[in-house]
Parts: C-alpha cells; structure tokens; sequence
C-alpha cells in the first residue's frame, strides 16, 4: 500500500472521489451548508486528501481553516471557525474534519493527516493547530454530558475516547467542551427523511451517529452537536 497525502491545490479533480463517511443529518448545519465550497475555493492549499497510489483510490480526506484565535475555547466550535474565525489576521489553523474509509482505519492514516496538518500551520506561519474534536465514540453515550465524557481515561491514563487519544498522542493538549460545535434543526418530516426514523411525538430521542440527542418540539428536531476544544502550540 503506497498512501500518499495531496493538496487540494495540487490535485483538485479529487473532490468528490471520495464516498460520504458521514449521517446524513449532519450535512444540515446552515453555517456548515454556507461555508463548505468556500473552503475548497479560497483555502485550497489548506485541504488534504489521502491517496492510495496502488488502487489510484482517494481515501481520507481532511480539511482546515485559517482562523484569528485569541486563545480562549469558543463554545460554537465548528460553526466559530466557519464565521466569526475567520475575521481578522489569521493565528492559528483549525482542524474542521478528518474521514477515513473504514477499510483503512486502524493504521495511522488519521493521525498522518494530523501531522500533515501541523506542518500546514507551521509552513504558513501560525502558531498553532486548533481542533474542536468530534469524539468518536460519544455517541454510544448521547446521554451523558460531554463535560463529563471528556474526563473519561484510560488505566494508562489516556483518554478513553480514540479520537481524543490520538490528538493527545500527538501531543495536543485538551482544553474544554464545545457544547454548541454545530446545530442542525429540521421539520419532523426532514428529520424522518434524514434518519429513516420516525418521532410520533414531542420528546428527545437518540438517533444512530449522533452524540447526543435530538429535541422535538412543535414538531421541529433541534441537534445541538457537541466537540471538544484540543490545541497542537
């Protein structure tokens, strides 16, 4: 297997060889919806896709932003990076996204991305890589608080979140939550096409890929999204 890692800049018939790794019901955040060919069309230098040469296959991708970052965590998380961060000077790069295939998970391809990512920031001079992280593995848990989730370690002390790990492993450190990374609401009927479920009522339900739950009232679903702040200084 020979995985080599591009730029957009240099190879940008890439975009959209790549499966959708993601629910459907998280395309749906209007921030999100807003900003996404902007990063493509004017950042893209800062986007990276993962090619294994032997299949001539795209297989990871992830994207970043240059954002003006005072230090201090923003509660909006994702949503922060794709508008209030990018006024100004940019300090720091922000980590928004990394996908990986699941046949080539497991074998560092994530944190390769990473690395790739801080060398990005170094390269163009900013003082470090921010990340509002989506752990993994939260949502097994959507109904436990991610204050809470984020605490959770390992007995050798390492988070027991993959995600988080692998950032820790790299050397970031962990800030605190983002509890508003991103938001998604929906009519009762986009929410029932987005998840192929149905919600006969008002009422919080747990919906498969989401880290925490989803809220129906008046017959509108709201999904607040929560991320977890790490820093690569």
């Amino acid at each position: 297997m020979k995985l080599a890692i591009v730029t957009h800049a240099e190879h940008p018939e890439l975009r959209g060889t790549i499966p959708e790794l993601w629910p459907e019901f998280l395309r749906h955040d209007p921030v999100v919806e807003t900003f996404w060919p902007r990063l493509y069309e004017i950042y893209p230098d800062f986007q990276l896709w993962a090619v294994d040469r032997d299949v001539r296959k795209t297989v990871a991708y992830g994207c970043t932003l240059p954002v003006r970052w005072d230090g201090v965590p923003e509660p909006r998380g994702v949503d922060w990076a794709m508008s209030n961060g990018t006024a100004g000077e940019p300090t720091a790069l922000c980590s928004i996204v990394v996908g990986v295939l699941p046949e080539y998970r497991g074998i560092g391809l994530a944190a390769a991305i990473v690395r790739r990512m801080q060398s990005l920031a170094a390269a163009h001079g900013l003082e470090a890589l921010i990340a509002p992280v989506r752990p993994s593995w939260k949502e097994r848990y959507p109904l436990t608080a991610i204050e809470r989730y984020l605490r959770w370690r390992r007995g050798d002390g390492l988070p027991y979140d993959p995600w988080l790990r692998m950032h820790e492993r790299l050397g970031a450190e962990l800030l605190e939550p983002a509890p508003r990374s991103f938001t998604v609401t929906g009519t009762r009927e986009e929410w029932e096409r987005w998840t192929g479920l149905t919600f006969p009522e008002d009422g919080d339900y747990v919906v498969p890929g989401a880290l925490a739950v989803v809220r129906f009232e008046a017959g509108r679903g709201v999904y607040v999204e929560p991320a977890v702040w790490m820093v690569h200084r």
